[in-house]
């Protein structure tokens, strides 16, 4: 049996974030059930501009992390703006923001100058670049700029080749995701003292946490990890393959399953190979594993046989294009996908039995919901029709 309300049901969040790491978590939050109002200044999320493609009048960038919450627009650099905010915050469990560091000071509204105090059992959570101190601190971060700046891009691309760039905003999502669970954390640690605190998150950080096995190996043969392309630089074959169609991608991590890869592709002359005989031995000659592989490969469609070859136990998948893994019946299987009128996005990868996400509302218009929170808030109609007319607040 299935609860109507989600696991964080009650849970009252005010989202001051834009872009895609706050919204991104913010969105998890909302999806398991907690209320989220995001402000957005008068000019929106940027990331509604971030297109083509276009849905309605926002890009479909915004729209794939902002589903479930309400939108009000508020004007912050006016005092008028503050005041609203803090009304919002007399009921909030949670504040996520992404401002440079030193933003809710200068608006008057730190978090340890004014915001413990007065809302004690606040969680406040910051997501930035670099921090507030240090060298780099205060400084502006953004994800392909801090791929680069703590390694992910020296590892990533063929070997030989350039460092390029990991094809997502990882570094982004990520720091979304270790705000999630620092906000879990906090909340849970305020049942016992009744307390909140302020979360630190840095993308610069979240993306050294990314740096398995590069930084342990760096730190166990103090050379200085290189690009190899697809392959692992540990395990052998783990890599992507050559068929006679769709390319495969082998991830095999044992000595077991190398001979169940060779006894179904009749490869087991491999088996005998000195060269081949354990993991170490394959990883120091992964070229010449590689070649002697893909001959035994060439005469199979890829799709089919890596089918095959997971359900005998060899770890594997053929490449797939986007387009395809939205088709594909275990993406439905697993209800991966969600559909809300004409909204469709990416389901929540949190299965809970008896609190499962739900998907209530599309994301927002922009100020689609300002009269309907401040309404909630008590202000009377003429009220906010004032604050509309002075620009303060946008519906």
């Amino acid at each position: 049996m299935t609860h109507s309300n989600g696991a964080l049901h009650g849970l009252r969040v005010i989202d001051l974030s834009r872009v895609l790491g706050g919204p991104y978590c913010s969105q998890a939050l909302a999806d398991h059930g907690a209320d989220v109002i995001k402000l957005e200044p008068p000019g929106g999320d940027e990331t509604r501009g971030w297109g083509p493609p276009f849905e309605g009048d926002s890009a479909s960038y915004f729209r794939g992390v902002n589903r479930n919450k309400q939108g009000l627009v508020v004007d912050l650099a006016q005092p008028e703006g503050i005041a609203l905010l803090l009304q919002l915050l007399e009921e909030a469990d949670v504040l996520i923001e992404n401002f440079k560091p030193g933003t809710l000071s200068r608006w008057g509204i730190g978090y340890q100058e004014v915001l413990a105090e007065r809302f004690p059992r606040l969680i406040h959570c910051a997501v930035t670049g670099f921090g507030a101190s240090g060298p780099l601190g205060g400084l502006p971060g953004y994800d392909a700029a801090i791929q680069a700046m703590a390694g992910l891009m020296s590892v990533n691309g063929e070997a030989g080749g350039e460092p390029l760039r990991i094809g997502l905003p990882i570094v982004d999502m990520v720091s979304g995701l270790n705000a999630l669970a620092g906000i879990l954390m906090a909340l849970h640690e305020r049942q016992r003292s009744g307390r909140g605190q302020s979360i630190d998150i840095t993308l610069y950080d979240c993306a050294l946490s990314l740096l398995h096995p590069h930084l342990p190996n760096h730190f166990a043969s103090g050379q200085t990890p290189q690009r190899t392309g697809n392959a692992h630089p540990n395990i052998a074959p783990y890599d992507s393959f050559s068929t006679g169609s769709t390319p495969i991608f082998l991830a095999v991590g044992n000595d077991r399953q190398f001979s169940r890869l060779c006894a179904h592709l009749g490869a087991e002359a491999l088996l005998h190979d000195p060269r081949f005989t354990d993991n170490g031995c394959r990883l120091r000659n992964r070229q010449a594993l590689k070649s002697e592989l893909e001959h035994y490969l060439s005469p199979h469609d890829g799709a089919r046989l890596a089918d095959a070859l997971i359900r005998e136990g060899v770890p594997c998948g053929a490449v797939a294009e986007v387009d395809q893994v939205a088709l594909h019946p275990h993406t439905r299987h697993r209800q991966m996908l969600v559909a809300h009128g004409d909204y469709r996005g990416i389901a929540s990868p949190v299965k809970l039995s008896r609190t499962p996400a739900r998907y209530r509302k599309p994301p927002p218009r922009l100020g689609e919901d300002s009269r309907a929170v401040l309404t909630g808030l008590g202000l009377a109609d003429d009220a906010i029709d004032a604050l509309v007319a002075r620009g303060i607040v946008h519906d």
